[in-house]
């Protein structure tokens, strides 16, 4: 309700305006609307808009009608009566009900009710009216304040419908085909013994506005946050707006059969999705459902999409890699499980590639993985999974859908949603890889949806909560401990910034709550340096202790080397003699550089990084020509593959570089050399 309302609602109760009056004037309203279209034309003057009040409505109205008019609030009168009839009610100790029967209550019931009520709400007197509603069949449903206690016909025979389709998806499940007469009569004789005994009640509300997925609901005076709640087409929505008379809600479907005073029913259910091991290798939309056409998931629990950040006490520090199978990354940035590694980058510059490959290079290593895709074309994803397929990944693979022509609260939920699900295979001890591609959709997704839940916008026309909205989606991605399952969830959110402007308002946010960023670069991808991976911008704030000892050792310098080099080449580009430590320090990064290129979908196993690491750093590669090295490398690992199985198998089984091993890779390069 607008200030200006409020203020009028005020002025009602300042000068204490009877009930009956009030009851005349929206009578008035509600039967006649063209008198409120003709209170509201600029056109019509002012002595004819008063005479039309003087003549219509009570005389005790007359100055509110004309402020009315005047603050341009004609339109909004409904709302303003209702607001100061409940304002009365509430003075009076009394309380409005509603019964809707198909055969009329008789006195002695009526008598019942009515005692009932004043003693459940603890009042003196009791407003109820009747209405007479033949689509609820037979029974009758109260609707007192918040509250509704549906005693019809109708909400049973739908209860006994539900009941006879879960019952039939049972058997169909356990090979039968079809009910028998005495499942039937069972499952009758229980929703008819229900009915008798069903004394529950609901707590309601109902549609005050609606539009572009977002619904107003008045009522439900003790529905929470997140909550789920259902309207009474059957679709659902959650709670997003908490205010002192209404809800703002989210829709999470088609608005289609909805309208304005459509019923609103709570479910006590934080919003949530069905979980189980059926999710593997499966794409589904933000809501768990599949979308795939293979069939239907079967849950075997529920797991709320919002869900608190594991504590301090409950987490383990991060010290055991998560292989990206990428050269450039495992070397210099390493992600260990339970990390936040950013990917951040313009838009064609690979970044949802290196998510791919890491993804692909999880086969064998127990991982599951679930790839969020917000925000992204149906036919982008589409290809995601089909090269998912192709390289065997999506066995341990989720993908989680909503796609840019799904609704804005599908593309606020995804995230949320495929976390869920990656905390159920965590819960089972597992470790668990996350991918957000990306989280700029997803915070313009949730502006969208802000502005039209009427939340104020700050920087760049963001909601205030816009940091809190990702830091506690990547605050649930942690290293547990032995004692709380040891499971973790490593999560690679993925930011698309423009024109390669770091400092912007998202990625700055998403920047201060990951632990590192890999900043990828289109001018590096464009000169062919693919993954384009900027070595300066980059960092992983866990380092080494994300690193086999072998990594480590192997790996050595690499990043000061190429910071060197990249600093010599620009500062020798118009020099046209160089001494030979310049020439040699020039050569070497050349070298480095080349060797870090690597082709899509083609991730590199362990052993082979700290082969070609250990080989390059130790300038056995010096002499090779630039052209010729990628053939080189790969005939090289082949070589070592078939005659140096025992380097590959101490490399793996120790992950330490020792001196002996160290000397076993030379001999074995010098010998392919010769």
């Amino acid at each position: 309700m607008k200030d200006t309302d409020k203020a009028l609602v005020k002025e009602l109760v300042r000068r204490d305006i009877s009930r009956e009056d009030i009851i005349k004037a929206k009578t008035v309203i509600e039967t006649c609307p063209d008198v409120a279209d003709t209170l509201s034309n600029p056109l019509v003057t002012g002595d004819e808009k008063h005479n039309i009040i003087r003549q219509l409505f009570p005389e005790t109205l007359e100055r509110f009608m004309s402020a009315a008019v005047r603050d341009g609030a004609v339109g909004e009168l409904g709302e303003i009566f209702e607001e100061y009839e409940a304002v009365l009610l509430e003075k009076q100790g009394s309380i409005k009900a509603v019964v809707r029967y198909v055969t009329p209550l008789t006195e002695s019931q009526q008598a019942d009710l009515r005692k009932f009520l004043m003693e459940k709400f603890i009042k003196d007197d009791v407003d109820i009216e009747y209405r007479h509603d033949p689509d609820i069949i037979g029974g009758f449903i109260l609707n007192a304040g918040d509250v509704e206690y549906d005693r019809s016909y109708r909400t049973s025979l739908r209860s006994m419908r539900d009941l006879m389709q879960t019952k039939a998806a049972e058997v169909a499940e356990s090979g039968k085909e079809k009910l028998s007469s005495g499942d039937i009569i069972s499952v009758l004789k229980t929703e008819v013994k229900d009915f008798e005994v069903r004394t529950g009640a609901t707590e309601t509300g109902f549609v005050t506005r609606l539009g572009d997925g977002i619904a107003t609901v008045y009522g439900m005076s003790g529905v929470m946050y997140g909550e789920l709640v259902e309207f009474e087409t059957g679709i659902r929505g959650i709670v997003q707006n908490l205010e002192e008379k209404s809800v703002g809600v989210v829709l999470l479907g088609d608005d289609a059969g909805l309208s304005e005073g459509s019923t609103v029913v709570r479910t006590g259910k934080r919003a949530g999705i069905g979980v189980s091991d059926e999710l593997l290798g499966r794409v589904v939309d933000a809501l768990g459902a599949p979308i795939d056409g293979v069939g239907p998931i079967r849950a075997d629990d529920y797991f709320p999409i919002e869900r608190e950040a594991p504590g301090v006490i409950e987490r383990q520090p991060v010290s055991v890699p998560l292989q990206t199978g990428i050269l450039a990354i495992d070397s210099m940035f390493p992600i260990g499980r339970g990390q936040r590694e950013l990917i951040i980058g313009d838009r064609q510059t690979g970044k949802t590639s290196i998510a791919i490959d890491t993804i692909i290079n999880q086969k064998g290593k127990d991982v599951i993985c679930v790839y969020v895709a917000i925000g992204q074309k149906s036919s982008t994803v589409a290809q995601v999974v089909n090269m998912l397929k192709k390289f065997g990944a999506m066995p341990y693979t989720v993908v989680v859908c909503a796609s840019a022509s799904d609704p804005a609260p599908f593309q606020y939920i995804a995230p949320y949603s495929g976390t869920a699900m990656a905390e159920y295979f965590m819960s089972q001890g597992k470790d668990v890889l996350i991918v957000y591609d990306d989280l700029s959709k997803h915070a313009v997704a949730y502006r969208a949806m802000s502005l039209l839940l009427h939340r104020p916008p700050g920087r760049e026309a963001y909601p205030g909560d816009v940091f809190y909205l990702h830091s506690r989606l990547l605050e649930r991605s942690s290293r547990l401990d032995e004692a709380h399952g040891g499971g973790s969830l490593t999560a690679l959110p993925i930011i698309e910034t423009l024109a390669g402007d770091i400092s912007a308002y998202i990625p700055t946010n998403v920047i201060s709550i990951t632990d590192g960023q890999i900043f990828l670069e289109s001018e590096l991808f464009n000169s062919g340096q693919r993954p384009a991976v900027n070595y300066g911008l980059s960092v992983s704030r866990v380092g080494g202790a994300a690193q086999t000892k072998a990594m480590k050792k192997a790996a050595g310098n690499l990043r000061i080397d190429l910071a060197q080099f990249k600093e010599m080449e620009i500062f020798t580009q118009f020099s046209s003699e160089l001494d030979q430590s310049t020439a040699e320090l020039l050569a070497h990064g050349r070298m480095l550089t080349e060797l870090l290129k690597q082709p899509l979908y083609n991730p590199m196993p362990h052993y082979k990084q700290v082969i070609l690491l250990y080989a390059a750093q130790h300038g056995l590669f010096e002499y090779t020509d630039l052209s010729e090295l990628r053939d080189y490398v790969n005939d090289l690992m082949t070589y070592i593959e078939s005659y140096g199985q025992d380097i590959i198998s101490e490399i793996e089984e120790n992950k330490v570089m020792t001196d002996d091993l160290g000397e076993r890779i030379e001999r074995i390069v010098t010998a392919f050399e010769e």
